[in-house]
């Protein structure tokens, strides 16, 4: 039972980091300075998908399932055993990494025309000295 939690629950946070790499950068808007939680989380992403690294997360879950006599995930791993082809059609994957993509630069570009926006705010209204 161990073992089978323990995969459950890398499983878990391989969802909550897939949707803070496509959606974190929105949270930035509110607390700014998780940006650079986003931008490390996001290179890893980035560079998990275009080097095909094996995500740490999808080896410990693996790893449990076969300690837990199931199954493990197949060498295609996490994305393709639960998202593609389940939550929408193998055709369609470059389209939505495109698209993750998109939503990951939007929620950027509105922070840094935020942030400088604020900065020159701050630069050109008038100090007020107690």
């Amino acid at each position: 039972m161990g073992y089978r939690l323990l995969a459950d629950g890398a499983m878990v946070v391989h969802f909550a980091f897939l949707a803070y790499v496509v959606l974190g950068g929105y949270l930035a808007w509110r607390w700014p300075r998780t940006i650079w939680l986003h931008l490390a989380c996001a290179a890893w992403g980035l560079a998990s998908v275009t080097l095909r690294l094996e995500c740490p997360l999808t080896h410990a879950e693996h790893w449990a399932r076969v300690r837990a006599g199931e199954r493990g995930l197949p060498p295609s791993g996490f994305i393709d055993h639960y998202i593609e082809g389940v939550i929408y059609p193998q055709a369609y994957a470059g389209a939505l990494q495109a698209l993750a993509a998109l939503a990951v630069a939007v929620s950027w570009g509105v922070l840094a025309a935020r942030l400088i926006r604020t900065r020159r705010a701050g630069k050109s209204a008038p100090r007020v000295n107690p």
